[in-house]
């Protein structure tokens, strides 16, 4: 992949808005190095099954994007060995791998954890120059195209998407609007990455 921000991204599908780049393969999130972009998405199915997680805490931690794999199994130490963890570590640890390329940070920040709430879920931009969000199971992020007015419905990225999110501190006033689905009450969770430079907190 080009390190040119300014690599110009294929037509996304009928239907969707131009500042919005969408493929089956990883190579789709590239698409956010075109100055028109400011959401990517990476269609694909969950890497693992919805396991009951009720009783992990979240797990936060910045590292060198290749260390994120040694620092998630020192987690997975203190609990009960499972069959999952390996597929979900090794899909975090290539997804730190992306976010790092793609923002040309060495660090990045690791957020992963089971949400049973709303979460934000206020429509808002991030604070941020670039975000991987993605959702392993329940609902995904929603999103709004630019310039949507009150009445519209949002869309949402699919379990297993990833979606790699432009923030104010990268596309300003352009930055994608987007929300956590609000899921508080109604007996959902979601298992939740999120992934920034390190230091850039999130909302």
């Amino acid at each position: 992949m080009s390190d040119s921000l300014d690599l110009l991204a294929p037509p996304p599908p009928a239907g969707t808005p131009d500042h919005v780049g969408i493929g089956d393969e990883a190579e789709a999130l590239s698409a956010i190095r075109d100055p028109r972009v400011t959401l990517a998405i990476w269609r694909r199915r969950p890497c693992i099954a919805r396991v009951d997680l009720s009783a992990m805490p979240p797990i936060r931690f910045a590292a060198p994007a290749g260390q994120v794999a040694e620092r998630l199994a020192a987690h997975w130490a203190e609990r009960p060995p499972e069959p999952w963890q390996v597929p979900l570590t090794q899909d975090v640890a290539r997804l730190a791998a992306l976010y790092a390329e793609l923002a040309h940070e060495a660090r990045v920040e690791v957020r992963l954890e089971r949400i049973a709430g709303n979460g934000c879920w206020k429509f808002h931009a991030d604070y941020v120059g670039l975000r991987l969000i993605t959702t392993y199971w329940g609902q995904g992020t929603q999103w709004l195209p630019q310039g949507a007015d009150a009445d519209t419905a949002p869309q949402a990225l699919a379990a297993g998407d990833v979606g790699l999110f432009k923030g104010r501190a990268l596309a300003g006033d352009r930055a994608i609007i987007h929300r956590s689905p609000p899921i508080a009450d109604s007996g959902e969770d979601r298992l939740l990455l999120v992934i920034d430079a390190e230091w850039e907190q999130p909302d």
